[in-house]
């Protein structure tokens, strides 16, 4: 029946789709226990009387939120895709700032240490994480291949290591590096050690990417190849990871800037990274709050160059779908 409705009127059957959304949002909103205190602030005279009905008050109040979104809804569907991204953009981070700036932080704190927190933290961060994420995928790229080998030893081995590095958590592997290899007679630093386990954990999991980007090949394109007279590495090379890298870019990417943000566990074997120094200055005036969401922002903006430089690329191995 519901099916004949959609099919037979369309629109009504939208209209009724819309209206059970905004019902849903209000009562989740209603449920979450929204303040009704702004509205006091809006319509002079009746903060008394919303503080003496704060059930039918919060109801007002998800009501009157609800159609402000469903206005907001329907004024940005008005716009062209482009600006409709840019509005959602725009408001989210509004929003975001808002939140940020109801906690009552320092400025003048923040703006005294981001100096030294990007200078010091940013560049110790995005160099571990950029030593990481060549090694990680040169240790996916060999782990792949050798899951695809026909060699028991050489298999045995890749699939020992992808299921012992992605089975342990990445906290408890820094601690096992930094902590365990010095009892075997080799003694680590702090960067170093971050390094390795960043690299072994993440190109654990960059070693299945790899192989299901590799099988997604047609076994056609490396008998061709090999018709041609090329030789095993040349096909693997030359034919089968070009065409493999619009399925591995994408998943790879993601990978990378999870890897970024995971540089922050280093911290914990005293690594001045951004996290480290923001935990540390922010205790010198019991400010941690400002250090924090300072950041968080940094993160952010790192994670949002990565996301561009992964567009990018994407854009370049993906030219040939476009043809």
């Amino acid at each position: 029946m519901i099916g004949r409705l959609i099919l037979n009127h369309p629109d009504a059957a939208r209209r009724l789709g819309i209206t059970l959304i905004m019902v849903l949002v209000a009562t989740a909103l209603f449920t979450l226990n929204i303040s009704s205190s702004w509205l006091g602030s809006i319509i002079p005279g009746s903060a008394e009387w919303l503080k003496g009905n704060d059930s039918i008050g919060r109801l007002i109040s998800a009501v009157v939120v609800t159609l402000i979104l469903a206005l907001n809804w329907v004024a940005l569907r008005q716009l062209p895709r482009r600006q409709q991204v840019a509005g959602v953009w725009i408001e989210l981070f509004v929003l975001l700032m808002t939140f940020f700036y109801s906690f009552d932080l320092s400025f003048a704190f923040i703006a005294k240490k981001i100096g030294f927190l990007i200078t010091k933290g940013v560049t110790t961060t995005l160099y571990i994480s950029a030593i990481s994420i060549v090694l990680a995928t040169a240790i996916a790229l060999a782990g792949a291949i050798a899951k695809l080998s026909k060699n028991g030893v050489i298999y045995g081995l890749a699939t020992f290591y992808t299921s012992l590095f992605r089975g342990l958590p990445l906290l408890m592997q820094i601690y096992i590096i930094y902590l365990g290899l010095p009892q075997v007679g080799y003694v680590i630093s702090a960067v170093p050690a971050g390094i390795m386990a960043l690299s072994l954990c993440y190109g654990a999991y960059m070693t299945e990417i790899f192989r299901a980007g590799i099988q997604s090949i047609h076994r056609g394109q490396s008998e061709g190849a090999t018709a041609l007279g090329l030789s095993p590495n040349q096909t693997m090379f030359l034919v089968v990871l070009p065409q493999a890298m619009r399925v591995i870019i994408p998943p790879t990417g993601n990978q990378f800037i999870a890897m970024l943000k995971d540089s922050s566990l280093v911290s914990v074997v005293g690594v001045w990274e951004i996290m480290y120094l923001a935990r540390t200055q922010g205790q010198t005036e019991f400010r941690h709050i400002e250090m924090l969401i300072t950041a968080s922002m940094i993160y952010w903006l790192m994670s949002i160059a990565l996301e561009y430089a992964q567009s990018r690329i994407e854009e370049r191995f993906g030219r040939s779908d476009k043809r």
